[in-house]
């Protein structure tokens, strides 16, 4: 058999364009990366102790983690907290095309009459601040004082996956960094024994039909070492943490040296950014076999934790359970924790389903604003809560019976943020008397991620990452830093 038969078997491009004798297109790739005075493996940037950027953050942060509360599915604000009174009296009738405007509709919709469906809860106003929030989040509308809603979000995507997308990566399409990513790379992590970027999903006890895509918290076109790494919801988060019976630690740590010696020598070789991330994620795992089940360990937990964060704390891998791991990865300085509570999209019987979504994260959420307030984590650590959109005014089915619902509807939608840095007590922006349209201070994703980074002390504009010749950021090229959500 040939030599280049034998590089054909091998099944990879990278091996091919490696090994080829000769004047191989490897080799004429690298000589034009040296002639620009950039090597794969120098084209990545100096970093500090931390492992992030030397030159991140670009000014001082007022938050030093973020706890993103993602509800996926999209949220009804006229059920949670955009209170709307005088739908009651136009109950049944038709949706102005004025207030409409050409909103596209989903193909659920768009063949129906858009008839106004009143909210299906009471609300009532909270605190100091007197928010307008629920009667089914009660819990969340006791912590009002501590917390900044955004009632004029909007976004352009009206379908899940690709708003989900926007909301977390700036852009619709799959492939480019999740938010969390970008903090991993531009920040890294004061805590080198557990990911930069964590994610949990709930164990949710009525099945769930909406999908979560792994490319929610991918890295995209960054090294994949700022993808997030998703613990199991199970009792057992992360697989395989225990050495194999008779294997000493010391030789396990002897093992990994000896892979690493090899992977460094392949590393100069070929300068294949992702060896080295193949190097640092063995070198985590192993801090891993120690660290991770202190952490998941939630037994020397005391019994009024558990009061808390509600009944539903001890069952392992729910919302109220993850909200407690949240809290103690932000207490060993966990930069970015995201965790996703799927089942918000309810076109059909919203008044029974979504108030069951309430149940699951009213209390844990109140408790988790509370248990940071009290280890005083609250003041470095940005929480934020919502979804991809919001829900539309008009019933979708029958809006007078128990099985209607709503459907998508991105122009306006309420988010909420606490913690670091966060004006708090306060409602910003407005919407129309439909709650369909933004009426004062939209605040688009674009917006709402640039306020992030701002407030970690991240310029939107500086942090870039060049892909395909284009400098490419979290907001793309848009978005602004909200100057009225900031203390």
């Amino acid at each position: 058999m040939s030599e280049f038969e034998d590089l054909l078997l091998a099944g990879t491009r990278r091996y091919f364009l490696g090994q080829c004798t000769g004047v191989s297109l490897g080799a004429m790739a690298f000589g034009s990366a040296m002639g620009a005075g950039r090597t794969a493996a120098a084209a990545e940037p100096e970093r500090n102790a931390l492992g992030g950027l030397t030159s991140a953050p670009h000014f001082p942060p007022k938050a030093k983690r973020v706890i993103f509360l993602t509800q996926s599915g999209g949220p009804s604000q006229i059920e949670l907290f955009d209170e709307k009174p005088g739908l009651a009296a136009l109950a049944g009738t038709e949706l102005p095309e004025s207030i409409r405007n050409g909103q596209r509709l989903t193909t659920m919709t768009s063949k129906q009459k858009q008839l106004i469906m009143p909210a299906h809860t009471k609300f009532q106003r909270w605190g100091q601040s007197q928010a307008t929030v629920s009667e089914w989040l009660p819990h969340i509308g006791s912590m009002s004082d501590e917390i900044c809603f955004i009632k004029s979000m909007c976004t352009e995507q009206i379908n899940h996956a690709p708003a989900m997308t926007f909301l977390l990566t700036g852009h619709q399409l799959p492939g480019r960094p999740s938010i969390g990513a970008w903090v991993s790379y531009g920040l890294g992590s004061p805590n080198r024994d557990l990911p930069e970027y964590v994610v949990l999903v709930s164990k949710m006890l009525r099945p769930s039909d909406q999908p979560l895509y792994d490319y929610y918290w991918g890295s995209g076109f960054l090294p994949s070492s700022y993808q997030g790494v998703k613990f199991r919801n199970a009792r057992e988060p992360v697989l395989y943490l225990d050495d194999p019976e008779g294997l000493p630690r010391e030789l396990r740590r002897s093992m990994l040296d000896g892979l690493s010696a090899l992977n460094t020598r392949k590393l100069h070789d070929a300068g294949d950014p992702e060896i080295a991330t193949r190097i640092r994620q063995y070198e985590m795992a192993y801090r891993m076999q120690s660290s991770v089940p202190d952490l998941t360990d939630l037994s020397n937990e005391p019994e009024e934790i558990f009061e808390m964060y509600g009944p539903d704390s001890r069952r392992p891998g729910s919302y109220a359970a993850n909200c407690i791991l949240a809290r103690r990865m932000a207490e060993r300085g966990v930069p970015f924790v995201q965790l996703f509570h799927p089942d918000w999209d309810h076109h059909s019987r919203l008044g029974s389903w979504c108030k069951s979504r309430c149940t699951d994260v009213d209390q844990p959420t109140a408790a988790l604003l509370k248990d940071l307030k009290r280890r005083g984590l609250l003041e470095d650590t940005l929480v934020v809560w919502g979804g991809e959109f919001g829900r539309g005014v008009a019933g979708q089915g029958k809006w007078e019976t128990p099985d209607a619902g709503r459907d998508h509807h991105p122009r306006c939608f309420t988010m909420w943020m606490a913690g670091a840095g966060v004006k708090a007590g306060t409602t910003y922006g407005r919407t129309d008397d439909f709650s369909y349209n933004v009426a004062e201070n939209p605040v688009h994703v674009h917006d709402l991620q640039a306020t992030i980074m701002h407030l970690l002390g991240v310029d939107h504009k500086r942090l870039t990452f060049r892909f395909q010749g284009r400098d490419y950021r979290l907001t793309d090229v848009h978005g602004d830093v909200v100057q009225g959500l900031l203390a």
